[in-house]
């Protein structure tokens, strides 16, 4: 696409993940902040073993150190819903409430930590404890970032493996499409105009194994991490940017490059 004209890129899924690990919340809009993620994005991990996160010095750690899908596939089971207004989660399965607790409070942290301390007990190393900082975000990124995929090289992706492949799985804040495969990773260092923002291409995303896992099923049913570095010679599909001038953004906003 030609800098400074409209591209034929528009947002088509616009998600915020409000627990590392667990399902994500569709949003229309929202408003993004200079410098941060999207509010909520990532707030708010179990941590799975060692009890070491502060707080009051939150500082990043590996995934792994969490409940997530990388590592335990059966978290897909799990439907999730978070309330704002009440920092209220709800977590479900097959349509049944099984835990809800105010992730602020420390009642709710109790009863949600409880849950998966039941639910996860075969893949849990120790007490799960629920774990928060205000500002913080528990992303794989060491950074402050959003994440774009572009719906048009995982359709390029379901031709290699012959498999429909959920988009979610890319666990991704902005789904654009309108543009070619791939063409994301060419705005590395760009700066983006989406609705009243403006974003610029940080770093292409490395794919791990958690886009192995059906959301569905509950189950790994295709190495998508492999398929790219056999075919392409990477592991990478989707781009992190950051927020350089805050604003609103929404589902249905067409992309431009500035």
């Amino acid at each position: 696409m030609n800098k400074g004209k409209d591209m034929t890129a528009k947002i088509k899924g616009l998600y915020r993940y409000p627990v590392k690990g667990l399902s994500p919340d569709p949003l229309k809009q929202v408003r993004v902040n200079t410098g941060q993620t999207i509010p909520y994005d990532r707030a708010f991990a179990f941590e799975n073993g060692t009890q070491d996160f502060n707080a009051d010095a939150p500082k990043h750690f590996p995934k792994i150190k969490f409940l997530m899908l990388m590592r335990d596939e059966r978290l897909a089971r799990l439907t999730s819903r978070f309330d704002e207004a009440t920092t209220t989660l709800t977590i479900s399965e097959d349509g049944i409430e099984l835990a809800r607790g105010d992730l602020m409070n420390e009642a709710g942290r109790a009863a949600l930590e409880a849950f998966m301390a039941s639910y996860m007990s075969k893949e849990l190393r120790g007490a799960p404890r629920l774990v928060h900082a205000p500002g913080f975000s528990h992303s794989d990124a060491p950074y402050k970032l959003l994440s774009i995929i572009n719906l048009a090289t995982i359709r390029e992706v379901e031709k290699l493996t012959g498999k429909p492949i959920d988009p979610l799985r890319f666990r991704g804040n902005i789904y654009v499409d309108g543009i070619e495969p791939w063409e994301d990773h060419s705005w590395l260092g760009k700066s983006i105009r989406i609705g009243d923002a403006t974003l610029k291409g940080f770093h292409k995303i490395p794919r791990c194994a958690a886009t192995n896992v059906n959301l569905e099923t509950a189950t790994r049913d295709m190495d998508i991490p492999k398929t790219l570095m056999r075919v392409y010679d990477h592991v990478d599909l989707g781009l992190y940017v950051e927020v350089t001038d805050g604003g609103m953004v929404s589902d249905g906003d067409t992309i431009t490059l500035v």
